[in-house]
């Protein structure tokens, strides 16, 4: 399957704002999310892993204040943008659902896969 268009580069600053897209995941609808962290765009189901709810705090808003950890907006749990991995809170053991993501000609594209996927057109 191609790979399909999120937004351009410089929507997305280092430890700032992040932009959600529409997923089909395991057949259900879903968003994604990218952010960029130490220079790499990331992106992730937006699905916390402790309780199946959507992370962001406003639309977009995934990193805590310091920029350094990605945060649930509703229990605390915290990430390491880079791997997902909980790394504190009551998402403990857990870990974000990663979605492929490309950075290529100052755009961002994900990749789907077998249960991750665009929504019908």
């Amino acid at each position: 399957m191609d790979q399909v268009f999120i937004c351009e580069s410089d929507a997305l600053a280092e430890g700032g704002k992040g932009v959600r897209f529409p997923v089909v995941a395991y057949g259900d609808p879903a968003t994604g999310f990218v952010v960029r962290y130490d220079g790499k765009p990331y992106a992730y189901l937006n699905r916390c892993a402790h309780v199946p709810i959507e992370l962001d705090w406003f639309e977009g808003e995934f990193f805590e204040s310091s920029g350094l950890y990605l945060m649930c907006s509703t229990h605390g749990a915290i990430y390491v943008p880079d791997s997902g991995l909980c790394a504190g809170g009551p998402c403990k053991g857990g870990k974000l659902r990663p979605i492929a993501v490309r950075e290529v000609d100052n755009k961002i594209y994900w990749q789907p896969d077998d249960h991750i996927r665009p929504p019908a057109a």
